[in-house]
């Protein structure tokens, strides 16, 4: 074992007196693993922090809550199908949780966007307006910074008391607690009660959900109106192991409750945060397929540029070939000091290569998150590794092969 780790030292000084000896001619072979490495690690950062950001931003649609909706998400090409379904009612959210047995919590919501929010001379535009029930704490897994959420009483009675997001706070109330204070909505007061710890942009970045306003369902109907705002379902089931079960207990209820004949379909949908998961894992699915292909493409064009310049390599040091093999180097050996030499230098395309990826990933982030986990640098690196190993693979066996008699006569 001792024996081989000193051969191995020597096989990497020869390799690395090589690359030293011909410094452009490494520098110049190194691109085109450079350029694929480069391709590699700004789309492995694009697309794990896109996840990051996607996974935060969805975060809102709880894993283990289910929304019985009138439209299914993300089925925009039957919308005209759908648009003729009768909306989810008040009345059908109070049936549905006299029938259900099994589930944490349940919410009526609705919401509408673009609502004007005042106090005296500041006005917000562009405030969602969110009409629920006191266990919308539950099913939206709202935090609160400071104050309270609506009680059973408030949201029953249509107490004109509100929550608001951090947006509304600072734009609104920039010295002074709101707490106690009074907005109007739609010119409507409303006495603020809490207050939401700050949550960031909502899906994918489509909207703030810091800009929100909640406020009691019965309260919502009289200062935004009924008509125009479609209602859904929250159900917190409480067990993500039991969202199928649920799923199917919820259907059989809205059947009846809706009346919907046997053997006809469902008039409503039953959405939940996988629809989202899966949307996104199609979408990126494919950008990450064409990233493959042309990092693919980057790599063999380096990889038949590093076969090429061994190649060379070989045919230069063939007197010294043989005559290692004539003081007794084994054909291991001088095949090792060629895959050695190989993977070096791809090696040090992807140490520059990751270098670059680095303040580009940073360029990038100012428009897509972006993220450069570790373990990404390691893969990167293995990578180069691996295409030095393979496109040096038969220059270093044929270098393995020679005659040492032949090799020692070569001019």
């Amino acid at each position: 074992m001792k024996r081989f780790f000193i051969e191995f030292k020597e096989i990497l000084l020869i390799s690395l007196r090589a690359i030293r000896a011909n410094k452009l001619r490494s520098v110049l072979t190194t691109l085109g693993i450079i350029i694929g490495i480069v391709a590699v690690t700004t789309m492995s950062t694009a697309i794990v922090g896109l996840r990051e950001a996607f996974m935060s931003s969805i975060s809102s649609f709880g894993s283990d809550v289910l929304y019985v909706d009138k439209f299914p998400w993300f089925a925009m090409n039957d919308w005209r199908l759908y648009r003729n379904r009768k909306d989810i009612t008040y009345e059908q959210y109070e049936k549905l949780r006299t029938a259900l047995k099994n589930y944490e919590a349940m919410a009526p919501t609705k919401r509408t966007f673009g609502a004007s929010v005042k106090r005296k001379n500041r006005t917000v535009e562009s405030a969602m307006i969110i009409g629920t029930t006191q266990e919308y704490a539950r099913t939206s897994q709202i935090i609160l910074e400071e104050g309270r959420f609506m009680n059973e009483w408030e949201a029953k009675a249509g107490r004109r008391v509100c929550i608001i997001g951090k947006d509304i706070q600072n734009e609104l109330f920039p010295d002074i607690s709101p707490i106690g204070r009074e907005i109007r909505i739609n010119n409507i007061p409303f006495k603020v009660i809490g207050i939401i710890e700050k949550q960031g942009s909502g899906f994918l970045g489509a909207f703030s959900l810091d800009g929100q306003v909640i406020i009691p369902f019965k309260a919502f109907e009289t200062a935004v109106g009924e008509a125009r705002n479609r209602m859904r379902i929250d159900i917190k089931i409480g067990n993500i192991d039991r969202l199928e079960e649920a799923k199917e207990e919820i259907i059989a209820a809205m059947r009846v409750i809706r009346k919907v004949p046997p053997g006809k379909p469902e008039d409503f949908a039953i959405n939940q945060q996988e629809a989202f998961k899966q949307m996104y894992d199609q979408t990126v699915g494919v950008v990450a397929i064409a990233g493959i292909v042309i990092t693919a493409l980057s790599l063999f064009v380096g990889a038949i540029g590093i076969m090429n310049i061994m190649f060379v390599s070989v045919t230069e040091r063939t007197k010294e070939i043989g005559i290692r093999k004539a003081i007794g180097a084994k054909t291991w050996s001088i095949l090792f000091q060629f895959l050695t030499e190989a993977a070096v230098i791809c090696m040090i395309g992807g140490i520059i290569g990751i270098i670059i990826s680095y303040p580009l990933s940073l360029v990038i982030n100012q428009f897509l998150p972006t993220s450069l986990p570790i373990h990404i640098v390691f893969i990167s690196l293995m990578i180069s590794a691996l295409v030095g190993i393979i496109s040096g693979f038969v220059p270093a066996w044929k270098a393995s092969r020679l005659n040492p008699v032949d090799a020692l006569r070569y001019e």
